[in-house]
């Protein structure tokens, strides 16, 4: 018998609310609930404001979907005080659970890093006054990163830094703030091992799994469309690469989304 639909699952990050999924996303979330995924948390702010108002909107048609509104780094150049006004009225929404996506990429620097660092600094402040947690981007950013979250968090941020891709001292330093960090499909890339050593350090209780759907699709499904429902390879190398039973890991990652999200 398939136990995978008991696991409880939470994809802690995911962009399913774009036109990747306009077609099917009945059946994409049919899917997640099939490998045990309960919670997915629907993040704005990959391209421009209506990514946030379509994550919310998502949200509100399907039971055990949250949203998260904010603008990506990329897009740092294009944001008005228009769609910051419009991004704290959504934030008041009940399915609002976090301020992000937001952070700094000093990688492909696709907006001046001086409009990055004042962007970033604003949902800062913005998960402070809303008393929200923080989704953070980080891209060759870790250390202006952590400074801006001593600097302007007040000692008042939760959050979680999506997708780690950090070393052993990157992650230390995120832990010593309070946030958690969270593990895509990359963890099953072939050329990951220094990031899987990383996972076998981590302690468990500061750990979630995601999906980032639709990029970044896990071993076997590299090279495909990402989707929520393959988040339980992520959580299956995690339990592989630390030696635990697949429920344990699935149970704890989901009990750090609860806790972090308040969902």
């Amino acid at each position: 018998m398939d136990h995978r639909a008991d696991l409880g699952l939470a994809d802690s990050h995911a962009h399913i609310q774009g036109p990747e999924f306009s077609a099917d996303l009945e059946a994409v979330i049919g899917r997640a609930r099939a490998a045990g995924v309960e919670k997915i948390i629907v993040v704005g702010g990959a391209g421009d404001l209506s990514s946030n108002e379509a994550a919310v909107a998502i949200t509100n048609s399907f039971p055990g979907l949250f949203a998260t509104v904010g603008m990506h780094p990329h897009d740092a150049k294009e944001v008005s005080e228009q769609d910051f006004k419009r991004l704290q009225e959504l934030a008041a929404d009940p399915k609002v659970i976090a301020i992000g996506e937001t952070g700094l990429d000093f990688y492909y620097d696709h907006s001046p890093r001086d409009l990055q660092v004042e962007l970033f600094s604003r949902f800062i402040h913005m998960a402070r006054e809303t008393s929200l947690p923080l989704v953070v981007h980080d891209r060759e950013a870790h250390r202006e990163i952590a400074d801006l979250l001593r600097s302007e968090g007040g000692g008042e941020l939760r959050g979680v830094i999506h997708c780690f891709t950090g070393d052993h001292e990157a992650a230390k330093t995120f832990l010593d703030l309070g946030f958690y960090l969270s593990f895509t499909g990359i963890i099953t890339f072939k050329n990951a091992e220094p990031l899987r050593d990383v996972v076998r350090e981590l302690p468990l209780n500061r750990m979630l799994i995601e999906t980032d759907s639709p990029y970044l699709a896990p071993v076997p499904h590299r090279g495909k469309r990402n989707e929520p429902a393959f988040v339980l390879q992520v959580a299956e190398t995690i339990a592989a690469v630390r030696g635990l039973p697949l429920q344990e890991v699935a149970q704890s990652t989901s009990r750090n989304a609860r806790d972090l999200f308040g969902i």
